[in-house]
């Protein structure tokens, strides 16, 4: 595969080389990777000279500590990084990237325990800890890098973090610069990039083909709206990835508050996740037939807003009172999983920044998901484990149905009460896919509210590497 493959087309150039493995022929110098128990042994191993140097410095292997020791001229010779202990460990994720920032500018090559799943998460945290995010100010990526580690696969792993760097590309980009037509466009690239056919049907396009929901929702803004259809591969069994790419979010008439408004351009993180996750299947070459679909709107305020106590027919035929119009991402998802559902593919995935309900429930680093089934639901939770992309299952509880079903209408779209809401946003979603057998839907938060071991703050991928690494038990591939 070409380097210039791995790069997404909606990628920073500073990504160029930050999120690749230093070339294998490269010099270098190690960098040891030290539990607080294999400390001992480790000096045991050193000169008189490093032992004092470690020593003065302190150094206890406490986990995220770093040490560079020098050599008899003064230049870096190596570098110790902490391992801590296991419990210290368990409450994160990537713990080598935070190495990656402090250590000096050059080539480094990791010394080691680390084997199978620990080997793959250090050296996807290292390659994560170089994205940076510089369209609006230079921000350049640490320049120490790492050639990639023994064991590991490293073309995946960079294609992996070429994906994550475009959904969080794609995320932090503000809406004057990412609107449902610059969505459109990211997608066309990406689906030039490798090979796939795209088809759009934008403004009162979506009401002669039966997508009336998407259309109400975006009718009221500058640009239209639309739904992105990207298809690739022509074998093996079917998926379809559903994004919802509300570009911006005012909460149409009834308008959010501005402190809520503040953070809305991330409201298309679902549609960003799955372009992402869209580009690791491609770049893998994995062989099924992946079909995306991306309804990409804008929630404005205008003479033209879809109106409380207004009510829609969906494309399934379904009824949807509006009791609250900022609860749209529903709504388009909705017109867009029927169209999904209509070719019966293997598996549907919905990816949407849906709900606060979610991020009440289990905060912004989990993933919750809703799965058609407990064998699936389990190989998504055991893969999530494997590659640290954590995720956890929420019930798709047939008791709150009723809570959809208002007296006017066949849905509701915003259930009064406040209970259980990302059950039943879930539960509506559910509604429209009717004949497929495997369906998952994942309310993601999509951001990063505090800088993390390679996660700095700002748009991040969430559930893409649990499902990359699922899906050949799933789909059978």
């Amino acid at each position: 595969m070409s380097q210039s493959s791995l790069q997404p087309s909606a990628q920073s150039s500073s990504h160029s080389s930050s999120l690749r493995f230093a070339p294998a022929d490269s010099a270098s110098r190690p960098l040891h990777v030290i539990a607080k128990d294999e400390l001992d042994s480790f000096l045991a191993t050193c000169s008189e000279t490093q032992k004092r140097w470690i020593t003065a410095h302190g150094f206890k292997a406490n986990l995220g500590k770093l040490l560079v020791v020098p050599g008899s001229d003064g230049a870096p010779a190596l570098a110790l990084f902490g391992w801590g202990d296991k419990a210290a460990r368990a409450r994160g994720r990537f713990h080598l990237a935070q190495a990656r920032a402090a250590l000096p500018e050059g080539v480094w090559h990791l010394v080691s325990g680390l084997s199978g799943a620990a080997l793959d998460e250090a050296a996807l945290g290292w390659l994560l800890a170089g994205y940076r995010f510089g369209k609006y100010h230079e921000n350049l990526p640490p320049k120490a890098q790492l050639k990639a580690p023994e064991g590991i696969d490293a073309t995946r792993l960079e294609i992996i973090a070429a994906s994550e760097a475009l959904s969080r590309d794609l995320i932090n980009t503000p809406t004057n610069d990412m609107g449902p037509a610059a969505l459109e466009q990211a997608a066309r690239a990406l689906g030039e990039a490798y090979g796939a056919s795209i088809e759009v049907a934008e403004g009162a396009a979506l009401l002669a083909q039966n997508l009336p929901m998407i259309h109400a929702v975006g009718r009221a803004a500058s640009e239209a709206p639309r739904l992105i259809d990207l298809r690739w591969g022509a074998r093996g069994p079917a998926l379809t990835l559903v994004g919802k790419g509300v570009c911006f979010d005012t909460g149409g008439l009834n308008l959010k508050p501005g402190a809520s408004m503040g953070l809305m351009k991330k409201d298309m993180g679902g549609a960003a996740a799955v372009l992402g996750l869209a580009q690791m299947i491609m770049a893998l070459g994995l062989p099924l037939r992946l079909r995306v679909l991306i309804p990409a709107v804008e929630n404005s305020v205008s003479a033209g807003a879809m109106r409380p106590g207004d009510i829609l027919t969906s494309r399934a035929g379904l009824t949807v009172e509006i009791n609250n119009t900022d609860a749209e991402g529903r709504l388009v998802l909705a017109d867009a999983l029927a169209l999904a559902d209509e070719e019966h593919p293997d598996l549907i995935v919905s990816m949407a920044t849906l709900t606060g309900a979610a991020r009440v429930a289990v905060g912004p680093d989990l993933a919750p998901f809703f799965a058609s089934d407990q064998k699936l639901a389990k190989r998504l939770a055991k893969a999530g484990r494997k590659v640290r992309d954590p995720l956890w299952q929420m019930p798709f509880w047939d008791a709150y149905e009723a809570l959809i079903e208002p007296d006017i209408a066949d849905l509701d779209n915003a259930p009064k009460g406040g209970f259980a809401g990302a059950i039943t946003a879930a539960l509506f979603l559910r509604r429209f896919v009717r004949d497929s057998s495997a369906y998952v839907h994942f309310d993601i938060y999509g951001w990063q509210p505090n800088a993390a071991p390679a996660r700095p703050k700002g748009g991040v991928g969430q559930a893409t590497r649990a499902i990359l690494e699922a899906l050949p038990k799933v789909l059978k591939l």
